[in-house]
């Protein structure tokens, strides 16, 4: 090995060592809150704002978890949750790849111009549309109830904009010759172009569970019933004690972000194969 070879090696080694060394800083520094979060969930509320703090617990308190669950309806605020988030992401699934499809292989006249006006609407902000969308609700007689939560949700064109750029990348050939073999479209559609868009779907799957499970200011005006608030909601209503337990409240932001977690580590490979083809694409 020439001594240019050695130096340019030595140099993306040192690089190799650097970048390294930054990544794992930057990790460290996204994965402190959540490493205070848990910890602080099992210390007693003066330990919680103790200066200088425990970085960790002396004992674990598990009765923080215990009080939540025995003093709130946090099961049925989880339950609620989990309902609401899990329904309206499998009903936007179903609804945006089949609109998708539509837009992206079939042929019908103002394709284009519909899908522009549809697309459109992600330029609205979402709380300018919450009294209308109340009014909406209430007449239908939605308000305190989960369905009034979860399908204002699937009305929304965000997965339709992003599968479509997943079913353009697949050639029509496919499709053609599966029509030439006698496939209906639907045939088509669930045996051939389904399978190809796993990852859009893994990506954008978990996109939006957390982006409905995190939806704090519709569901605080849909469930105005104890009964019928969801984790993220009943959880914002612990910190509003005048005595608060702090220790208390990190166990139930802890129970609401616990579910996060296990979504994101189920579907973690279908989400990072479609950030990755979503890069290849653009």
């Amino acid at each position: 090995m020439s001594k240019k070879n050695k130096k340019s090696k030595l140099r993306m080694e040192r690089f190799d060592i650097v970048s390294n060394v930054i990544v794992f800083i930057f990790a460290v520094m996204s994965l402190f809150p959540l490493y205070w979060l848990i910890t602080s969930s099992f210390k007693n509320s003066a330990a919680v704002v103790k200066m200088p703090p425990d970085w960790f617990p002396k004992t674990f308190n598990f009765q923080n978890y215990i009080d939540v669950f025995s003093n709130q309806p946090a099961f049925r605020w989880t339950m609620n949750s989990i309902i609401v988030s899990s329904v309206a992401t499998i009903s936007l699934i179903i609804v945006s790849t089949l609109a998708a499809y539509a837009f992206s292989k079939l042929q019908f006249k103002g394709k284009n111009i519909i899908f522009i006006i549809f697309i459109s609407s992600l330029m609205v902000p979402k709380e300018v549309l919450i009294v209308p969308l109340y009014r909406i609700v209430d007449h239908l007689g939605m308000v305190n109830s989960l369905h009034g939560m979860i399908w204002p949700n699937v009305a929304t064109a965000f997965g339709v904009f992003l599968l479509k750029g997943f079913f353009d990348t697949i050639p029509d050939s496919l499709r053609e010759s599966a029509k030439i073999d006698g496939a209906s479209e639907l045939r088509i559609f669930y045996k051939i172009m389904l399978p190809m868009v796993k990852p859009g779907i893994g990506a954008l799957f978990i996109l939006f569970f957390v982006q409905v499970w995190n939806d704090y200011v519709w569901q605080l005006v849909i469930g105005q019933e104890v009964g019928m608030k969801t984790l993220m909601v009943g959880t914002a209503t612990l910190m509003q004690d005048l005595n608060p337990n702090f220790a208390y409240k990190m166990a139930g932001a802890t129970v609401a972000a616990i579910p996060m977690l296990v979504i994101y580590l189920f579907f973690q490979r279908y989400f990072t194969r479609g950030l990755a083809v979503g890069a290849e694409k653009g």
